[in-house]
Formats: structure tokens, sequence, C-alpha cells
């Protein structure tokens, strides 16, 4: 377990770390600024995570950090869509089953190792490799693994010091966007090495991550939720303009668009209805908006809950939430209703598809066909703002109450941290749950096969069967559902292998329809990004993006 105050660099420093700790959560003081005059930058948000290992986790939060700490082999354009450009490879393609890489000469990692096609192959082979001697385990590595590499990798050749060759097991059309996603973040090779073979001590890289990003891990303050980075002078691409960041954290929404307004920090997220509104209303921070490329939803959980196998049941449940009061009296019309597991603005959306009604009457009569009018179950819930949810409390409450009008009992079960809520959804301990999904890589794959395929053998799934249990070898706990919909399942193994995109962008359409005809979850809205900026940012030098980032090495501070 990490310590509550971790610095890599030198004991002395922990005198800087034990000062700010005695500072209070409003303040922006974490052991003080950089010498290069470029000051410190606080981004301010919902939770923290005390892990920054990319392998080990599926939370948006983490990506946060490590985007700063680390580099993939390709990157996200700032601010696009989903766009690609050249990261820790210069020069990339794909054909067939082999991917061709060149890799940029001169990197160097925060402790001053060269960067080389050692490293990426290092890297994939502690997340994936059960043979490696530096294998991160099947209880560290988190479900990224498979899904990002593993199940599309055969071999990684190292052609030359700056030249990779990867041969895939089959066609994968999105292989090149996986690697520019948190989770294919490239380590250093040295210190996977220095940590040792116990996947215990591997699992200890998250509180001491060394990459070739822009900022360097300096400082880890579980006991205040704060993590410090300084800038990386040495960085290849553009250097930072501040000298230091500071990630805080402030369970409030109100709160923290308080201290943005207030000066204490500089941009933050989690932003619900009443914190975009003080931002609006204040002279010293804008709102920051872009459209989002994600998913808030409910999953039914087919393995806990008989009743929830019944697709009646699913979609009366579906009929009675009233997503639309969800939208535009929660989250105050920033979002909008989905519709389907895909997000618009991504190849495959299926616009003839229309949002559940609010039709409690026809709600009551599915129930009642299906024989489970005295319907219980367990709805799980985080309490820290997420931006496809950011008031999930308040949205639990609301589902709540429109069940009870249909004679549905639900038992709200409030999580208060992220992480252990991940970790109990994981486990398949839930009725029914709240999450969301913010695209890694801009592709359908992103979200239909990683949410809601199980990624098991087609062999494993019962003849006439729709579910498998957590427990089947191979299953992805990403699937918080069970949902095994074998038609939905090949459509969309089929279009992954697929490279024509008007082929794809049909098969994609057929399995959107099947599953929002199927609701193996509540589908509740598709959320706009948001984000608070202080005045004290310079105009035009940050950039929001809804696929990777935040780009933070790009902002001046006035």
């Amino acid at each position: 377990m990490p310590s509550n105050d971790i610095d890599r660099r030198s004991f002395l420093k922990a005198a800087g770390g034990a000062a700010a700790a005695a500072t209070t959560a409003g303040c922006t003081d974490f052991g003080g600024g950089g010498d290069g005059g470029g000051g410190t930058l606080v981004y301010s948000r919902g939770d923290h995570p005390e892990n920054y290992d990319p392998q080990q986790t599926t939370s948006g939060e983490v990506a946060k950090v490590t985007n700063q700490i680390f580099n993939q082999l390709i990157q996200f354009v700032p601010g696009g869509g989903g766009a690609l450009e050249a990261g820790l490879a210069t020069d990339y393609g794909l054909e067939g089953t082999t991917a061709s890489l060149t890799l940029r000469e001169g990197v160097t990692f925060h402790d001053g190792e060269e960067f080389t096609a050692e490293d990426f192959r290092a890297t994939f082979r502690r997340f994936t490799d059960s043979e490696y001697d530096y294998y991160l385990g099947d209880e560290n590595a988190s479900g990224y693994g498979p899904f990002t590499l593993g199940n599309w990798i055969d071999t990684v050749n190292i052609v030359g010091d700056y030249e990779l060759e990867i041969e895939l097991t089959q066609q994968y059309a999105p292989f090149l966007r996986n690697l520019a996603m948190f989770a294919a973040s490239v380590l250093s090779k040295a210190q996977i090495e220095s940590l040792g073979t116990d996947p215990e001590s591997q699992s200890e890289l998250g509180t001491d991550p060394i990459g070739t990003g822009p900022f360097a891990f300096d400082q880890l303050d579980n006991s205040n939720q704060r993590v410090r980075l300084t800038a990386n002078d040495d960085f290849w691409g553009q250097v930072p303009k501040v000298d230091v960041v500071v990630f805080n954290t402030i369970g409030e929404n109100s709160t923290r668009a308080s201290s943005l307004i207030n000066d204490e920090s500089q941009i933050i997220d989690g932003i619900g209805a009443q914190a975009s509104q003080q931002i609006e209303d204040s002279d010293s921070a804008t709102l920051a908006q872009k459209d989002g490329i994600n998913i808030g939803y409910m999953a039914f959980n087919f393995e806990r809950v008989e009743a929830f196998r019944k697709r009646k049941v699913r979609r009366a449940v579906s009929l009675a939430v009233n997503t639309e009061a969800v939208v535009n009296q929660i989250y105050e019309g920033f979002a909008s209703q989905a519709d389907q597991p895909l997000p618009p603005n991504v190849l495959g959306y299926n616009d003839d598809l229309e949002p559940y009604a609010n039709d409690k009457e026809q709600a009551q009569q599915l129930l009642e066909e299906a024989g489970e009018s005295d319907l219980s179950f367990e709805l799980a819930t985080f309490s820290n703002p997420r931006g496809y949810n950011p008031s999930p409390v308040q949205t639990a409450e609301q589902f709540r109450s429109d069940l009870s009008e249909i004679g549905v009992d639900v038992e709200i079960n409030q999580f208060s941290t992220f992480t252990s809520y991940l970790e109990y959804t994981a486990a398949g301990n839930h009725d029914a749950c709240f999450l969301g999904w913010y695209t890694d890589n801009a592709d359908p794959d992103n979200f239909l096969y990683v949410l809601l395929d199980p990624k098991v053998d087609r062999e494993q799934i019962p003849e006439g069967q729709d579910w498998v249990s957590f427990n089947t070898e191979g299953y992805s706990t990403l699937n918080v559902s069970g949902w095994a919909n074998s038609e939905y399942i090949d459509i969309v193994r089929e279009a992954q292998q697929t490279y024509d995109e008007s082929t794809r962008e049909e098969l994609y359409r057929e399995a959107n329809q099947i599953a929002h005809d199927e609701a193996p979850w509540v589908f509740v809205d598709y959320a706009k990004t948001l984000r608070g900026v202080s005045s004290q940012v310079v105009d035009g030098t940050y950039t929001i993006s809804s696929v990777g980032g935040p780009y933070l090495n790009t902002i001046e501070l006035q």
C-alpha cells in the first residue's frame, strides 16, 4: 500500500510535502513552484485515486494524471474528434495484420534512461504476458490489458532500436487508435525490471511512475488528496509553460467552483448544473464546453437478478425512469437523452433510434406480463461527480422515485470513493449500477465491444441464453451487466475485423438497434465535456478535448 506522503526524488523534499499537508483544501501551495517563473497550475477534481499506474486502472481520474507523465506511441490531436498524430512513433501504418512503426530518437525517461523499442515490448509483456518474468499479475492488471493490446497482438518484433513491427492475431480496425489510449502508455523497461518479479512489487509502480511525458511525477499526498508534478524541461514536444501542476481534490461541485472563482484553482472538472451557473455568473472564470463522446447508463446485472434476464422487465424499467427529467432538470441541459450505447458523432451511430418514452402505464403492464410485479433490487451508485453523471446521488433518487410509482422497490447503495465503487462493480456484487464511459479512442469498438461484449469464446455462451457469469473464463468485467447476446456479439466482432468504413458503419448501426431493443442498460445521457477555466489562464493556451488529455503543457498563466 502507498504511504500517505510519497516523494521519489529525495528524502529532503518530505519537508515540502509536510508543509503542503498542513495547508487547507483550497490552498494552491503544494511544496512550492519551480524556478522557471511559470508558476503553479492547480487542477481540481472530485476524486483522488492512490495509484497512478496506467496498467492497473480503468479510471479516468488516473488517466488525467498519467497522461501528463507518460506518452503513447501515437497520440490524439488536442481538441480534435479523435484525429491521430505522431507520439513516440514518428511514422506508423497498419496493413492486413501487420503494424509498422518508426520510433522517435533522442527521447529520455524522467530518470534519464533512453527510450527505445525495448521499452514498448516490456510494456506490452508486463500488461498481458503471464509468461513474462515481470508480469503485473492477473489480480493487478486492469481489464484494459486484453481489449487494448492483449487480444490483438501476437508478437512484438524489434527490427532495430527505433523500429517496431507488431503482428496481430487478426485484422483489427481500431488497433492504431488503441495505441493512443492512456492504457497503452509506454513504461520504462529499466523501471519495470528494477521493481522485481513479484507482482505486488510491480504494483508499486503506481506510486512512483516514470515516463517520457511533459511533466514528471513528484509527490503523492494521499492524506490531503493531492498529486504534484513538475515540468520536464527535456520533453521532446511542447515544453510546459508552468513549473508545477497540482491535482487537487474537492468533493463538492459547488465548493470546487468556488475555488476556481476565488483563484485557488485554475482548471476544474466534474461540473454540475449549480457549479456551471456559479462559473457563468462570475467575472473571474469561464465555462468551456465541447460536445462529449461519452455515455452514462444504469446496467442490469443479469447474473445476480434473475428477473433482469427477461427483456420485458428491462424495458419496463427503461420506460419507467424519466431520463428526460434527469438530463433537463438534474443536469440542466448539459446533456442529452441517450438512446443507444454509442454516442452521436461516432461511426455507426443509429439515427433512427429514439430514447425510451417515459410511459409508466406501459411499464406496469410489461412487469405484469413478465410476472415480476413485486420486483426489488439494489442500485449501486458513486458519490463523486462524473462528467456523464455530475449528480449521481440525486440521479439515483430520481430512479428510485420513478420506479416506486410502478411498484418496484429500489435500495440505493452509495459509495464514498470511486475506486471502491469500481472494485465492487468489477466483482459483480451489484444488482444494478450507474456507470459511464468516456471514449478512449473515438472508435465505435471502444463502446460496443468494450462495454457490452463479454469477450469470452462463443462456445462458452449456453445455447438460448443471453448472459454469462462473471466467473466465465476470459470474461471482461467492463461488461458490468453480464449481457451476452450472440447476434450482437457476432456483428460487433465482424465489424472490428473490417477495414472498409462503410461496411463497419452499417454493422454498428445493426448492433446499436439490437442493444436498444434488448435494453441491457437504461440508456441515460450523452454529456457535454465541461471545464471551468480561471481568468488566470492566458486565452487560447488551454484546449478542451473529448478524447485524450487534459493537455496541460500548453497552458500559460497570467
